[in-house]
């Protein structure tokens, strides 16, 4: 019986890594090798090429190489039949809640204050601005990795608040679900935490009306989609005081043009798309697990539900 054949539309690097990682399939790189269409049983990618998807008339299901799909799914030709697969990995979680807390708690326990009286030579002792139990944090969506970041947070003491389409019911997490409850869930949110996937309903989310709606000096994180910032709104949140900073590790454009005033604006903290990265040979162990179950007959328990979700 011959073996079902697995398209990669990844970096050049991750190649090598195939054979040893998905004896199971036979694999083809997009751009390296060729191949007939008509013969591809499954994909992985991150952002496919418009189009690509529809084309290959036997696909049987297409794997994300991260755990957001907006990649797929912004392509309207994207064959919704297809099961499509994020990619769920506690390591992944685990790096991403280091990242939100790191950037958290330098903003709360004001490290940068401290970086300049080092430069300077200055002893200053500061009082922190706002006692951790009065330092509201809040989640946009809570899902894996948010739930798993939210429970680290309750755990070193902060009042933790999450807003999401559908109420939730975690531990230590105060719920607000749905549009009319967003204002109260931004109101009392010192610190912002998008994890949002990126769907039409939530493209610019991050905007003059969210910032404005969150108490003065508030922090903005964003390490979901660039497609949630508005970059122009952000800034002038930050250059009229009401903000009093931005962590920002996704973007638009991407690299960041050496242009944009965000590299160098004083309240911004910039970082190049690497809160959690994937590890190549523990992606495609999922993918070759995941293509062992779809053979089988089964379905993995990370597949999207493309019409409910999106």
């Amino acid at each position: 019986m011959p073996k079902p054949k697995l398209l990669m539309i990844v970096p050049v690097k991750w190649a090598g890594l195939a054979g040893s990682a998905l004896g199971a399939a036979d694999v083809v790189v997009e751009g390296k090798d060729h191949y007939d269409p008509s013969d591809i049983d499954y994909v992985l990618s991150f952002r496919p090429q418009a189009g690509l998807l529809a084309s290959l008339p036997k696909l049987k299901a297409a794997f994300s190489l991260g755990a957001g799909v907006d990649g797929f799914l912004s392509d309207p030709t994207y064959p919704k039949h297809v099961p499509l697969v994020r990619f769920v990995d506690r390591t992944l979680s685990a790096e991403m809640a280091q990242y939100l807390l790191l950037q958290t708690l330098i903003h709360h326990r004001m490290q940068r204050f401290f970086d300049d009286c080092q430069r300077e030579g200055q002893w200053r002792q500061r009082v922190l601005e706002r006692r951790t139990e009065e330092t509201h944090v809040g989640f946009l969506g809570l899902g894996e990795i948010g739930s798993f970041a939210a429970a680290h947070f309750v755990e070193l003491g902060f009042p933790v608040r999450s807003w999401t389409r559908s109420r939730k019911a975690i531990p230590g997490v105060t719920s607000f679900a749905g549009k009319e409850e967003m204002n109260a869930f931004l109101g009392k949110t010192d610190i912002l935490i998008n994890l949002l996937s990126l769907t039409r309903e939530t493209v610019g989310i991050l905007n003059a009306k969210t910032f404005a709606a969150l108490p003065q000096g508030a922090i903005v994180i964003n390490v979901a989609r660039g497609g949630h910032l508005i970059e122009s709104d952000l800034l002038s949140s930050l250059n009229n005081g009401h903000l009093a900073g931005a962590v920002l590790d996704v973007f638009e454009h991407e690299p960041l043009p050496p242009e944009s005033p965000l590299w160098r604006h004083p309240k911004v903290t910039v970082t190049p798309h690497i809160a959690a990265i994937s590890q190549p040979a523990v992606v495609l162990a999922y993918v070759r697990d995941g293509i062992a179950a779809f053979e089988r007959g089964e379905s993995p328990a990370t597949v999207v539900d493309v019409n409910t979700v999106y």
